[in-house]
């Protein structure tokens, strides 16, 4: 094994998951396809700069595309996830946050003006206006153990407090026996730009204890408004300061260069990588 391959214990878990063709000529080695794609997702370099020991670049990139659009490696995230959740291995004290992503300028030529969409792909392919330039959110949801759960790309401009309810609808943990995803935590923890009514009502609705920060002027209309004003929410310190776990997943995730740094020109490629560069966190922590 190679500096930014796949461990024996790595591949055993992905390798099911893999689609295989049932006819046609011999194509090269899977593990070596997909050690071509971490190599390239963790060193952040261009698919014709490959190594040659991953065979040719465009096989790689070419089933990186498929995998991609078919939604290989969500599943994958997915199974892996659905195994650890069966050994109660799973912290359901989600935690919340998002991260802004300087997009390359090779990923700002994507013909946003009248160029063509593919079926799952926004329009602005998840690019966006912000101080940094031209920049992608990464809206995560991980487990008390600070391994990835959920995964929403938006413009960099997008605000927090709109994309939590969605991130949220996005945690669906399949169970490998009978019965449906889990899909609701058991506490979310979130810093002050998740303070919103609509949010604190959303989470109420479905049962979700939430431990979130009450921002300065939100206690000062409740404060004007007096008895009207109703109760403050309840914020537990000691719970809250467990949510640097988010960010120290986040910092795993900026560790491979082609996450820290968005090249992929569409929201599903990018999204797809992701989703792999979470899978690894999870295979490595199981």
């Amino acid at each position: 094994m190679r500096r930014h391959e796949l461990t024996d214990q790595e591949w055993e878990l992905l390798a099911p998951l893999i689609p295989r063709a049932a006819t046609g000529r011999p194509r090269v080695s899977d593990r070596q396809v997909i050690n071509g794609m971490v190599y390239k997702i963790r060193t952040g370099i261009s698919w014709r700069d490959l190594p040659e020991r991953y065979g040719p670049w465009q096989t790689v990139y070419t089933r990186f595309g498929r995998y991609a659009m078919d939604g290989m490696f969500t599943r994958a995230l997915q199974h892996i996830q659905a195994e650890a959740d069966a050994a109660g291995d799973i912290d359901w004290l989600v935690q919340i946050d998002s991260t802004i992503v300087r997009a390359h300028q090779h990923a700002a030529t994507t013909g946003r003006k009248g160029g063509s969409v593919g079926p799952d792909e926004t329009g602005d392919h998840a690019l966006g206006r912000s101080r940094g330039g031209l920049t992608t959110k990464i809206h995560l949801a991980c487990d008390g153990r600070g391994r990835p759960l959920a995964i929403l790309l938006t413009p960099g401009q997008r605000h927090d407090s709109i994309c939590a309810q969605p991130l949220l609808e996005r945690i669906r943990v399949p169970r490998l026996g009978m019965g449906r995803p889990r899909c609701r935590p058991d506490q979310v923890i979130a810093d002050k730009a998740y303070s919103s009514r609509g949010f604190r009502a959303y989470l109420r609705k479905r049962g979700i204890a939430h431990t979130t920060p009450e921002k300065t002027d939100q206690r000062r209309h409740r404060h004007n408004r007096g008895r009207h004003g109703g109760r403050p929410p309840g914020f537990d310190r000691q719970v809250y300061r467990q949510r640097n776990v988010v960010e120290r997943c986040f910092n795993r995730l900026r560790s491979f260069r082609g996450i820290a740094t968005r090249y992929d020109k569409t929201a599903t490629s990018y999204e797809a990588a992701v989703s792999l560069a979470s899978f690894l966190l999870w295979a490595r922590s199981v």
